[in-house]
């Protein structure tokens, strides 16, 4: 299993961007019964609190023992460091089933197993996802040449399903109908900078390199974005959600 996110679960709790209140307003209005839903590479908790209070009991699972450190905490939510694709959840015990910014890491096969052992009658699975955000065509062109230059060899084989907008990665569920969603944030450089240091990438860049390379390309930045200044920043958020057997 491939964890690129425990040397920076610090950052990766400050500086990812919060999903659309909208999104999840959507995914519940296919939800029939709340007593419990499974947050899986939960990651930071972000998904799994917003779930808490819509659900009576939250169960999130990641195998970042260090991410789960940084989770926020609720007295719902039961947060576990287990594999997505093997979990102690109880056979037909689980309402909905959510996986943000992380299905592609997954064994698809061994995950889709695991999903419908736990799935209750009538529980649903959503997975989403989020590509490179928007900004202005100046900044974009800069994040473009690190994300797809720089950093071209350093993204896993996996990353192209979420270039691919999740169109192209393996759902085998009934599928229900999505939505247009977005999420927009209010950001000055020193919050992009500390959002690139999150990249999966770039950490695999660092080990190779013992460099980071980050600091140049927002130096790059200021030439359009003074370093106080804040600009609204736009990532457009892919759903998938379908009825979990």
């Amino acid at each position: 299993m491939k964890d690129y996110f425990s040397k920076q679960s610090e950052d990766y709790a400050k500086f990812r961007p919060v999903y659309p209140v909208q999104l999840f307003d959507h995914i519940l209005e296919f939800v029939n019964h709340r007593k419990l839903a499974w947050d899986c590479g939960t990651g930071n908790g972000q998904t799994a609190a917003t779930l808490a209070g819509y659900f009576q009991n939250v169960y999130a699972t990641d195998i970042s023992a260090n991410q789960v450190s940084h989770a926020i905490k609720k007295n719902n939510i039961r947060y576990a460091i287990e594999p997505a694709e093997k979990t102690s959840l109880d056979n037909n015990s689980v309402n909905l089933i959510t996986i943000s910014q992380a299905l592609h890491w997954f064994n698809f096969e061994q995950f889709y197993a695991e999903v419908k052992r736990v799935a209750a009658e009538k529980a649903i699975i959503a997975a989403w996802t989020y590509p490179l955000m928007k900004i202005d065509p100046f900044i974009d062109g800069i994040i473009n040449e690190f994300y797809s230059g720089i950093l071209k060899e350093y993204w896993d084989i996996e990353r192209k399903y979420v270039d691919e907008d999740y169109r192209t990665i393996p759902f085998p569920f009934t599928e229900l109908p999505s939505g247009d969603f977005k999420i927009e944030v209010t950001w000055t450089l020193e919050n992009m900078e500390g959002y690139l240091n999150t990249w999966s990438a770039l950490q695999k860049y660092i080990s190779l390199h013992n460099e980071n390379p980050v600091p140049a390309i927002i130096n790059k930045m200021k030439k359009g974005w003074s370093y106080n200044e804040q600009r609204k920043v736009t990532f457009p958020v892919y759903l998938k959600i379908g009825w979990a057997h």
